[in-house]
């Protein structure tokens, strides 16, 4: 089983023990070089390393020249203008999740757009005001307001409650209403957000995703989903009842709405129930004719325009009370340095929606670039999206994410390359600059509608539980776990919860993995689960085991217990037996001797009182042991010794190599592995094999030396 070692000197032999030592003093001089090469190139500065710098950090800048007018302009600028109609009416709505007036969101759908486009790397992704971010951004927002006072403000924030103005502080030396200091704090938290990424970016930290499993962000996304329905309802009925502050939103929130019902606004409630209808009805439209439309129906857009008039020439605010949207200004507002006195008091809340962001944005990002046949660079993914946050964040913008929706949208309609993205700016620049002053009469309960009829999708979710059950029930647990947090404690603990118990999920597997005993397919050298297959045959006398989980000190209890019970044998009981029937018969045979005068019968009891037991051998299939640890070395080097005992030889196949290496380094095979070729195979089926004949021939030793 050793590898065989060649002659190249700078080749290091990795474990083989004929050149191991002498190999190093020949791998060390070509490693520091190396080294030394890597360290000068990487700090040489030439306009060509510069060049592709640039062009690496400006992915636009290697596309754009390519571009083929003629065959993209047409999908570009088709799925631009769309994506830009849609984003209008959401940017609005996904306002009152954040809690900030509705210029914020068209300012944060503007620019996130115009730096995706210079520095993205996917042709689809659509990068804006996601639901998910706005309410995450809303929920700390409503903490930090609803948990400062005049006390917090001066002891912490050097700001100051002026009197007779509820929430009115002074803020970076400028006076700063309840709106102000909301979006200040958005900005803020957005700010730390970009920068969290940056760092993820530099330091290659994308491997954080992995702990993010699909089931556990469908449960987190379903849970938000539902939370995001809880906190609007109150607008579509109307009531004005305050936003819960921390853990138990939704049932606290539904508890006051259930116990304010009577002050529900009708007017509002009417136009919920038909904006809803009008807008499910045209999503099902859509869905049902999704063939035959070659553009979506603009029906947010529609629904927008439709009850803005009918609010504006019904005067529904004055005459019946209703929540409008309020004047939204044209034009741009003056950059401004986010608030770092606000920064301290938002380092762990950024946490969570940096990794979230950066997840759906890379993951999105990938799965629309493996189905339109190209590649994504996750890395440069995550310099995206953190620039879009971190620039944004100076032009009183809020978090931002790549949006499932959105790009499903954009890669229907024929998107191509991001122009779309410029073209979607574009339509937001149109309504920032001329159309923002006529959304001043929408109702808040309008835009309630648009946001509870886009979470259609995650909320259709709770229709797959069964199924998802049905095909893994760790994945069910992981979902009904990460939602149920979600939904119903907040969704950054949600967030933990989910994370946690899916790795819990994993080591609870590990621990307990699927084992089996093997056996032999008919004339043939394959070895399978007895219970699984049939058509089987037990090899004679050799217990085949197989342990389908790494080994290692978490399930190194679980390996042994399952050994022992699938065997049937345990060597410390065995043995115990086997002594306890020693004494026993050397006990009675001391007195017959004693009585018949005879003491010779003592010398041969322990030949008599062993016991036959019905295998000789077990062989370890590690074909499914991805890795071990010193305490799987430890644990094999006892079974080893254990059995050998009770006359039970433990042999090993099917093992990686790095489990050989493993093995090598901790001395299983011995000093100078001189035991490998004795313990170690190939196959299943050669250590059967080998532990036949080395039992025959024990016996016909054993047999000589009775003769």
């Amino acid at each position: 089983m050793g590898r065989t070692c060649k002659n190249t000197p700078t080749l290091y032999c990795y474990n083989n023990l004929q050149c191991g030592g002498l190999q190093y003093n020949h791998l060390l001089s070509p490693t520091v070089s190396v080294l030394k090469s890597k360290l000068k190139q990487g700090v040489t500065c030439s306009l060509p390393r510069v060049r592709s710098t640039l062009t690496g950090f400006f992915p636009v800048v290697r596309w754009l020249p390519k571009y083929k007018l003629r065959e993209y302009v047409w999908g570009d600028v088709m799925s631009g203008v769309i994506i830009g109609i849609i984003l209008v009416p959401q940017a609005i709505a996904y306002c009152l999740l954040a809690g900030v007036e509705p210029i914020y969101g068209l300012y944060t759908s503007f620019y996130a757009n115009i730096i995706y486009f210079l520095m993205g790397t996917s042709r689809h992704v659509s990068v804006g005001i996601f639901s998910l971010m706005s309410l995450m951004v809303g929920q700390v927002r409503q903490w930090i307001t609803g948990a400062s006072g005049p006390d917090v403000f001066n002891a912490t924030l050097g700001t100051n409650l002026t009197a007779g103005k509820l929430h009115s502080v002074e803020l970076m030396g400028l006076q700063c209403g309840k709106e102000c200091y909301s979006i200040s704090i958005a900005t803020a938290l957005t700010f730390l957000v970009g920068v969290y990424q940056l760092a993820m970016a530099v330091f290659r930290l994308g491997f954080v995703s992995v702990y993010l499993s699909a089931p556990m962000l469908d449960g987190f996304a379903t849970g938000a989903s539902f939370t995001i329905l809880t906190v609007q309802a109150k607008y579509l009925l109307g009531l004005k009842i305050p936003r819960h502050q921390g853990y138990g939103t939704v049932v606290v929130t539904w508890f006051n709405i259930f116990a304010n019902i009577q002050s529900a606004n009708m007017c509002d409630l009417i136009t919920s129930i038909i904006c809803i209808s009008v807008l499910v009805a045209g999503k099902e439209i859509q869905e049902r004719f999704k063939d035959r439309l070659k553009i979506p129906l603009p029906t947010e857009l529609l629904v927008v325009a439709g009850a803005t008039l009918a609010s504006h020439f019904g005067e529904l605010n004055s005459k019946y009370g209703t929540s409008v949207s309020g004047y939204i200004p044209t034009g741009f507002i003056s950059p401004q340095v986010p608030s770092f006195s606000l920064m301290p008091r938002l380092i762990l809340d950024a946490i969570p929606l940096a990794v979230i962001s950066f997840a759906f944005t890379v993951s999105l990002s990938e799965m629309f670039a493996k189905k339109n046949g190209y590649t994504v660079r996750p890395n440069q993914e995550m310099l995206a999206i953190s620039f879009c946050n971190i620039i944004p964040s100076f032009f009183h913008c809020f978090t931002t994410s790549a949006a499932l929706a959105k790009t499903m949208v954009k890669d229907s309609t024929g998107c191509q390359t991001q122009i779309s993205s410029l073209i979607s700016a574009m339509v937001v620049l149109l309504v920032l600059l001329f159309f923002a002053p006529f959304f001043y009469a929408l109702q808040k309960c309008v835009l309630a509608c648009i946001i509870i009829v886009s979470l259609r999708g995650a909320l259709r979710k709770f229709k797959d539980v069964p199924a998802k059950w049905r095909a893994s029930r760790n994945d069910g647990i992981v979902w009904l776990v990460t939602m149920s947090a979600t939904a119903l404690i907040s969704v950054e603990v949600g967030l933990l919860v989910g994370i946690c118990f899916s790795m819990i999920c994993v080591i609870f597997m590990t621990q307990h993995p699927k084992v089996s005993l093997l056996g032999r397919a008919n004339d043939t050298d394959l070895y399978e689960d007895l219970d699984e297959y049939k058509n089987l045959t037990a090899p004679p006398r050799v217990q085949v085991f197989r342990f389908q989980a790494p080994l290692y000190y978490a399930n190194k209890e679980a390996f042994l217990k399952s050994l022992y019970k699938a065997v049937g044998v345990e060597p410390f009981l065995e043995l115990t037996k086997r002594r306890k029937a020693e004494k026993k018969a050397k006990g009675m045979s001391s007195k017959l001797g004693k009585a018949n005068g005879d003491t010779s019968n003592s010398q041969v009891v322990v030949g008599l009182v062993q016991r036959e037991l019905a295998f000789h051998t077990i062989v370890l299939d590690c074909s499914a042991i991805p890795f071990m640890d010193t305490t799987g070395i430890d644990t094999f080097i006892g079974l080893v010794n254990e059995y050998r005992e009770i006359s039970v030889s433990v042999l090993l196949a099917n093992c990686n190599t790095l489990v050989i290496d493993t093995l090598q380094k901790g001395q299983f095979f011995g000093k100078n592995a001189k035991d490998m070729s004795s313990l170690l195979f190939h196959t299943v089926h050669a250590a059967v094999l080998h532990a036949n004949s080395t039992f025959a021939a024990a016996e016909r030793r054993s047999e000589d030396s009775v003769v």
